[in-house]
């Protein structure tokens, strides 16, 4: 049998674990597998593009366990009363191709998001960082702030959105964290000014220039998430230019990430080596450093897992037959009758 575990099933084990927890334990997840980078075998992702979204597949791969995550990104669809990335995911047993796991990945990859920037930010920002800015309040922007605030210790947040209702459903859902201080800010620049970290995750899908270089301070670290598939950027290329820039998979960011906008030579650091200890992130106090995060395929393969192991310990979810009984393997026409027999539940190690 696989595991299925749907969306009132995920919001019921992200309370059971708690928000805050459930981050700060995913992020553990993805640094780990980050670190065994050479255990996995890695592509970008499958990608359908149109004229107003993307279609994407994205696979990985251990000498155990396969995972693949279904997403999409149509930025139109919250006026049709849809979110702006759907996503549902598999994990699989490389030895049989058994699917173990059928998941939904809407809400966890928020969540996997979120953990992945910080992740990064834990690497490559200051020491000390208390002051962020949040460029773009929609669907990601409650999961980056309370990552950081819980898990790196930032207290203030500066927010902004072209769009006000936005920043006021921002601000509902976040003033139960009363240690939080949220600002509105009027404009990008004025949220970024003095912010230690900047963290920008706006959905239009356009070269979009959304920190211009005379926004950017010494030292400050830059969370780019938003700039995610081909013709689609948040940050002047001079900001690229003036930064010691970090990607997940650069095949994947050469074409999706902002620096789609530099020549094929622009130097990039792989985070993983960074996590690993190979390669220096931040080399000086006021050092500019940018995430240029476009989400990998190992993120989701790393919170199939964590959502997996956590299903399994809490007993939540439901078996269903995805794929057909084995009592006889070679008998497939059996199952236009009546009277199949049940699959067998499995575990992936």
């Amino acid at each position: 049998m696989t595991r299925f575990i749907d969306v009132p099933t995920m919001s019921r084990l992200i309370q059971g674990v708690g928000v805050i927890p459930f981050i700060g334990q995913l992020s553990d997840v993805i640094r780990e597998d980050f670190i065994r980078w050479a255990d996995f075998d890695k592509s970008a992702r499958m990608a359908s593009h149109s004229d107003i979204g993307v279609i994407e597949l994205m696979p990985v791969s251990s000498a155990k366990t396969y995972a693949f995550k279904y997403v999409n990104g149509h930025p139109s669809n919250t006026a049709k009363g849809l979110y702006t990335v759907m996503a549902f995911g598999v994990l699989a047993e490389v030895e049989t191709g058994y699917p173990v796991l059928l998941s939904e990945l809407t809400v966890a990859t928020a969540l996997r998001t979120c953990a992945t920037s910080l992740v990064a930010a834990r690497a490559l920002a200051r020491p000390g960082a208390r002051r962020m800015a949040l460029i773009g309040n929609g669907a990601q922007s409650e999961f980056q702030a309370l990552a950081f605030h819980a898990h790196l210790g930032i207290h203030e947040i500066a927010v902004y959105d072209v769009d006000p209702r936005a920043t006021d459903k921002l601000l509902r859902n976040l003033s139960i964290y009363p240690d939080l201080k949220l600002v509105r800010s009027a404009s990008t620049a004025e949220a970024v000014r003095g912010a230690d970290i900047v963290t920008t995750v706006t959905a239009d899908k356009t070269y979009a220039t959304i920190l211009t270089p005379d926004m950017i301070e010494p030292g400050m670290h830059i969370n780019a998430v938003g700039g995610d598939c081909p013709g689609k950027t948040e940050l002047h290329v001079d900001v690229l230019r003036d930064a010691r820039v970090f990607v997940e998979y650069e095949p994947q960011t050469r074409i999706e990430g902002d620096i789609q906008q530099l020549p094929k030579d622009f130097p990039v650091v792989d985070l993983w080596r960074v996590l690993a200890g190979i390669e220096a992130g931040r080399q000086h106090a006021s050092q500019v450093t940018v995430f240029d995060s476009v989400g990998f395929a190992l993120e989701d393969y790393s919170t199939l897992r964590y959502v997996f192991d956590q299903a399994m310990s809490r007993d939540m979810g439901v078996d269903v037959e995805l794929v057909p009984g084995a009592d006889d393997p070679k008998d497939l026409f059996r199952y236009t009758r009546p009277g199949a027999s049940r699959a067998v539940m499995r575990r992936v190690a």
